[in-house]
C-alpha cells in the first residue's frame, strides 16, 4: 500500500498555478541537461516545450503581482514542492556527483 502524502497546502489559484509551472520548468530542465540526457532529440523536444512552461510562469508571477500578491510565501510554497516531490525533480537538473575512484 502506498503511504498517504501530506496535504498540500492552502494555496491561492495563482500559487498553484506557480507552483505547477514551476515544476513542468524543472522537468524539461532535467531532461535537457546534457549531463543526464542521453539523446539529443529527447532535449530538443524538452527545450522546446520549456518556451510554453516558461510563459506559464510568468503569466502565474503576473497574475499574483497584479491581485496584490506582493510577497511570496517561502515556506508555504517550499512545502508544496515537498508534498509535489520537488526535491527529487530539482535533483535532475544538478550535475550528477562523480564516482569515486
Amino acid at each position: 500500500m502506498v503511504p498517504e502524502l501530506p496535504p498540500l497546502p492552502a494555496l491561492t489559484r495563482a500559487e498553484g498555478e506557480f507552483i505547477d509551472a514551476y515544476l513542468e520548468v524543472v522537468d524539461l530542465l532535467g531532461r535537457i541537461n546534457p549531463s543526464r540526457s542521453s539523446h539529443t532529440y529527447g532535449a530538443l523536444r524538452a527545450a522546446q516545450a520549456l518556451v510554453g512552461r516558461v510563459n506559464a510562469l510568468r503569466d502565474a508571477l503576473t497574475v499574483m503581482h497584479v491581485r496584490g500578491e506582493s510577497e511570496v510565501h517561502a515556506e508555504t510554497l517550499a512545502r508544496a514542492l515537498r508534498v509535489l516531490d520537488g526535491e527529487r525533480r530539482a535533483g535532475r537538473v544538478t550535475v550528477p556527483e562523480t564516482p569515486d575512484s
